[in-house]
Protein backbone atom coordinates (compact mmCIF):
# COMPACT_ATOMS: atom_id res chain seq x y z
CA UNK A 1 0.00 0.00 0.00
CA UNK A 2 2.78 2.43 0.95
CA UNK A 3 4.70 1.73 -2.25
CA UNK A 4 1.60 2.37 -4.36
CA UNK A 5 0.96 5.65 -2.54
CA UNK A 6 4.59 6.72 -2.96
CA UNK A 7 4.49 5.85 -6.66
CA UNK A 8 1.31 7.90 -7.12
CA UNK A 9 2.99 10.91 -5.50
CA UNK A 10 6.02 10.54 -7.74
CA UNK A 11 3.79 10.42 -10.84
CA UNK A 12 1.74 13.53 -9.92
CA UNK A 13 2.30 16.48 -12.23
CA UNK A 14 4.39 19.25 -10.68
CA UNK A 15 2.56 22.59 -10.64
CA UNK A 16 4.61 24.59 -8.13
CA UNK A 17 8.26 25.11 -7.26
CA UNK A 18 9.02 26.05 -3.65
CA UNK A 19 12.39 27.57 -2.83
CA UNK A 20 14.27 27.68 0.43
CA UNK A 21 15.99 31.06 0.88
CA UNK A 22 19.36 30.88 2.63
CA UNK A 23 21.85 29.10 0.41
CA UNK A 24 19.31 28.75 -2.40
CA UNK A 25 18.30 32.29 -3.36
CA UNK A 26 21.12 34.12 -1.64
CA UNK A 27 24.65 33.09 -0.80
CA UNK A 28 23.93 33.90 2.83
CA UNK A 29 25.55 30.98 4.61
CA UNK A 30 28.96 32.74 4.79
CA UNK A 31 27.18 35.87 6.02
CA UNK A 32 25.22 33.89 8.61
CA UNK A 33 28.43 32.34 9.83
CA UNK A 34 30.18 35.71 9.99
CA UNK A 35 27.31 37.25 11.96
CA UNK A 36 27.00 34.25 14.29
CA UNK A 37 30.73 34.03 14.94
CA UNK A 38 30.92 37.75 15.74
CA UNK A 39 27.81 37.57 17.90
CA UNK A 40 28.92 34.61 19.99
CA UNK A 41 32.47 35.88 20.26
CA UNK A 42 31.11 39.25 21.43
CA UNK A 43 29.56 37.27 24.29
CA UNK A 44 32.98 35.83 25.08
CA UNK A 45 32.76 32.39 23.47
CA UNK A 46 35.22 30.79 21.06
CA UNK A 47 32.76 30.12 18.24
CA UNK A 48 33.97 28.74 14.90
CA UNK A 49 32.88 27.95 11.34
CA UNK A 50 32.51 24.30 12.31
CA UNK A 51 30.17 25.24 15.15
CA UNK A 52 27.99 27.13 12.66
CA UNK A 53 27.66 24.12 10.38
CA UNK A 54 26.29 21.94 13.19
CA UNK A 55 22.95 23.76 13.15
CA UNK A 56 22.51 24.50 9.43
CA UNK A 57 18.84 24.53 8.41
CA UNK A 58 17.44 25.28 11.88
CA UNK A 59 15.54 28.45 12.78
CA UNK A 60 17.97 30.91 14.31
CA UNK A 61 16.01 31.02 17.57
CA UNK A 62 16.56 27.27 17.86
CA UNK A 63 20.25 27.73 17.04
CA UNK A 64 20.62 30.27 19.85
CA UNK A 65 18.71 28.07 22.30
CA UNK A 66 20.97 25.15 21.41
CA UNK A 67 24.19 27.05 22.00
CA UNK A 68 22.99 28.89 25.11
CA UNK A 69 22.35 25.46 26.67
CA UNK A 70 25.66 24.13 25.35
CA UNK A 71 27.54 27.09 26.84
CA UNK A 72 25.32 27.25 29.95
CA UNK A 73 24.87 30.95 29.18
CA UNK A 74 22.19 32.96 31.02
CA UNK A 75 23.32 36.60 31.01
CA UNK A 76 21.41 37.66 27.86
CA UNK A 77 18.07 36.37 26.62
CA UNK A 78 17.62 34.33 23.46
CA UNK A 79 15.35 37.07 22.09
CA UNK A 80 17.99 39.77 22.67
CA UNK A 81 20.75 37.78 20.97
CA UNK A 82 18.43 36.83 18.10
CA UNK A 83 17.84 40.53 17.37
CA UNK A 84 21.52 41.37 17.80
CA UNK A 85 22.73 38.82 15.24
CA UNK A 86 19.82 39.62 12.93
CA UNK A 87 20.96 43.26 12.83
CA UNK A 88 24.52 42.19 12.05
CA UNK A 89 23.31 39.87 9.30
CA UNK A 90 21.02 42.39 7.60
CA UNK A 91 23.88 44.89 7.52
CA UNK A 92 26.11 42.27 5.86
CA UNK A 93 23.39 41.41 3.32
CA UNK A 94 22.81 45.05 2.44
CA UNK A 95 26.55 45.60 1.99
CA UNK A 96 27.37 42.56 -0.10
CA UNK A 97 24.67 39.92 -0.26
CA UNK A 98 24.86 38.06 -3.58
CA UNK A 99 22.27 35.89 -5.24
CA UNK A 100 23.14 32.27 -5.93
CA UNK A 101 24.57 31.97 -9.42
CA UNK A 102 21.90 31.05 -11.96
CA UNK A 103 18.92 31.76 -9.70
CA UNK A 104 17.46 34.61 -11.79
CA UNK A 105 17.75 32.54 -14.96
CA UNK A 106 15.98 29.65 -13.21
CA UNK A 107 13.19 31.90 -11.91
CA UNK A 108 12.63 33.38 -15.36
CA UNK A 109 12.49 29.88 -16.83
CA UNK A 110 9.87 28.82 -14.26
CA UNK A 111 7.79 31.92 -14.99
CA UNK A 112 7.89 31.18 -18.70
CA UNK A 113 6.75 27.60 -18.02
CA UNK A 114 3.84 28.92 -15.91
CA UNK A 115 4.90 27.22 -12.69
CA UNK A 116 3.63 28.69 -9.45
CA UNK A 117 6.59 29.85 -7.37
CA UNK A 118 6.79 29.95 -3.58
CA UNK A 119 9.32 30.62 -0.85
CA UNK A 120 9.46 28.68 2.44
CA UNK A 121 12.22 29.69 4.82
CA UNK A 122 13.31 29.05 8.39
CA UNK A 123 14.41 32.70 8.60
CA UNK A 124 12.12 35.30 10.14
CA UNK A 125 9.95 37.62 8.07
CA UNK A 126 12.11 40.70 8.56
CA UNK A 127 15.13 38.89 7.16
CA UNK A 128 13.08 37.29 4.38
CA UNK A 129 11.81 40.67 3.19
CA UNK A 130 15.29 42.21 3.51
CA UNK A 131 16.73 39.52 1.22
CA UNK A 132 13.96 39.77 -1.38
CA UNK A 133 14.27 43.56 -1.44
CA UNK A 134 18.06 43.53 -1.69
CA UNK A 135 18.09 40.96 -4.51
CA UNK A 136 15.00 42.44 -6.21
CA UNK A 137 13.43 38.98 -6.48
CA UNK A 138 10.14 39.50 -4.65
CA UNK A 139 8.03 39.81 -7.81
CA UNK A 140 8.75 36.20 -8.77
CA UNK A 141 6.96 34.72 -5.76
CA UNK A 142 3.22 34.17 -5.46
CA UNK A 143 3.61 33.05 -1.84
CA UNK A 144 6.28 33.71 0.79
CA UNK A 145 6.19 31.77 4.06
CA UNK A 146 8.39 32.00 7.15
CA UNK A 147 8.61 29.44 9.95
CA UNK A 148 9.09 32.30 12.43
CA UNK A 149 5.75 31.92 14.23
CA UNK A 150 5.36 28.17 13.81
CA UNK A 151 5.69 25.85 16.79
CA UNK A 152 8.30 23.83 14.90
CA UNK A 153 10.70 24.76 12.12
CA UNK A 154 12.41 22.48 9.63
CA UNK A 155 12.76 19.46 9.63
CA UNK A 156 9.06 19.73 10.50
CA UNK A 157 7.11 20.05 7.20
CA UNK A 158 4.64 22.75 8.31
CA UNK A 159 6.28 25.70 6.53
CA UNK A 160 6.24 23.79 3.24
CA UNK A 161 2.64 22.70 3.74
CA UNK A 162 1.67 26.32 4.46
CA UNK A 163 3.37 27.42 1.26
CA UNK A 164 1.61 24.75 -0.81
CA UNK A 165 -1.72 25.88 0.63
CA UNK A 166 -0.93 29.54 -0.14
CA UNK A 167 -0.15 28.50 -3.72
CA UNK A 168 -3.44 26.57 -3.87
CA UNK A 169 -1.59 23.34 -4.65
CA UNK A 170 -1.57 19.87 -3.17
CA UNK A 171 1.74 18.95 -1.46
CA UNK A 172 2.42 16.24 -4.03
CA UNK A 173 2.12 18.86 -6.79
CA UNK A 174 5.10 20.73 -5.35
CA UNK A 175 8.83 20.44 -5.94
CA UNK A 176 11.16 21.91 -3.32
CA UNK A 177 14.67 23.27 -3.88
CA UNK A 178 16.76 22.99 -0.72
CA UNK A 179 20.38 23.16 0.38
CA UNK A 180 20.20 21.67 3.90
CA UNK A 181 19.53 18.18 5.22
CA UNK A 182 16.86 19.54 7.57
CA UNK A 183 15.14 21.21 4.63
CA UNK A 184 15.22 18.03 2.54
CA UNK A 185 13.74 16.03 5.43
CA UNK A 186 10.99 18.64 5.84
CA UNK A 187 10.12 18.55 2.14
CA UNK A 188 9.98 14.76 2.06
CA UNK A 189 7.86 14.73 5.22
CA UNK A 190 5.44 17.03 3.37
CA UNK A 191 5.21 14.41 0.56
CA UNK A 192 6.88 16.75 -1.91
CA UNK A 193 9.62 16.02 -4.40
CA UNK A 194 12.88 17.73 -3.56
CA UNK A 195 16.05 18.75 -5.35
CA UNK A 196 19.02 19.17 -3.01
CA UNK A 197 21.66 21.73 -3.97
CA UNK A 198 24.09 21.52 -1.04
CA UNK A 199 27.31 23.40 -0.57
CA UNK A 200 29.99 21.69 -2.63
CA UNK A 201 31.73 20.56 0.57
CA UNK A 202 28.51 18.71 1.51
CA UNK A 203 27.80 17.21 -1.90
CA UNK A 204 28.88 13.71 -0.84
CA UNK A 205 27.01 13.82 2.46
CA UNK A 206 25.06 10.52 2.50
CA UNK A 207 22.14 12.20 4.30
CA UNK A 208 21.20 13.90 1.03
CA UNK A 209 20.42 10.49 -0.45
CA UNK A 210 16.76 10.93 0.55
CA UNK A 211 16.38 13.77 -1.96
CA UNK A 212 14.84 12.88 -5.32
CA UNK A 213 17.74 14.63 -7.05
CA UNK A 214 21.03 16.18 -5.96
CA UNK A 215 22.57 18.94 -8.07
CA UNK A 216 25.77 20.97 -8.01
CA UNK A 217 24.21 24.21 -9.23
CA UNK A 218 21.06 25.90 -10.54
CA UNK A 219 21.93 25.06 -14.12
CA UNK A 220 21.56 21.38 -13.26
CA UNK A 221 18.30 22.15 -11.42
CA UNK A 222 16.92 23.85 -14.53
CA UNK A 223 17.93 20.86 -16.65
CA UNK A 224 16.04 18.45 -14.37
CA UNK A 225 12.88 20.58 -14.23
CA UNK A 226 12.89 21.01 -18.02
CA UNK A 227 12.40 17.23 -18.30
CA UNK A 228 9.17 17.17 -16.28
Amino acid sequence: MYNLAAQKIMETKIKAIIFDMDGVLIDSEPLWREAMIKGFNDLGFKFTEEDCKKTTGMRFKEVVEHWFVEFNYKEKTVAWFDKYVETLLIELIQKGGREIKGITELLNFLKEKKYKIGLATSSNKKLMYAVLKHLKLGHYFSATCSAQTLKYGKPHPKVFLNCASALNCLPQECLVIEDSVNGVIAAKAAFMKVIAVPELSQLQNPKFAIANYTCKNMKEVKSIISKF
